[in-house]
């Protein structure tokens, strides 16, 4: 699920254009968008505090066969909401998951790692390593 929370719209529509089938599915709960409260920790160890708000749009379908998808991302793209619930309810099949996996899955995750190593890369360029030095003894 965080996967496909993480992709991007054009990744997700690829996807769904991809499918040999595409699922019919009735909206149990339409795209909605709110806030949520995002915490953190100092240093990641220390106490929590609210870190502040963050906007989040959700959905929840319903497939033909009675599978029930839900997804939560990140902004206010209704439509990319829409497209991980359904994937969600689509991974529920035993059957179907490995391929769904392999040709949807993976594909977004391998995306995912290209991104987060080119903004890593980024970070590290502006890298500033500070010392201290003494003096005398």
């Amino acid at each position: 699920m965080s996967i496909l929370a993480k992709a991007r719209i054009e990744e997700l529509e690829q996807a769904w254009a991809g499918l040999d089938a595409p699922p019919n599915y009735a909206m149990l709960r339409r795209p909605e968008t709110g806030l949520v409260m995002v915490r953190g920790r100092a240093g990641g160890v220390g106490s929590q505090f609210n870190l502040g708000e963050m906007t989040v749009t959700r959905c929840a379908v319903r497939l033909q066969d009675g599978r029930v998808g839900h997804a939560y991302v990140a902004g206010r793209d209704g439509r990319r909401s829409e497209l991980a619930a359904v994937f969600d309810a689509l991974l529920q099949d035993a059957a179907a998951r490995p391929t769904l996996e392999r040709t949807v899955v993976g594909p977004l995750a391998d995306g995912h790692a290209r991104r987060k190593g080119e903004i890593e890369a980024k970070a590290a360029a502006t890298r500033v390593d500070f010392f201290t030095m003494t003096r005398g003894n």
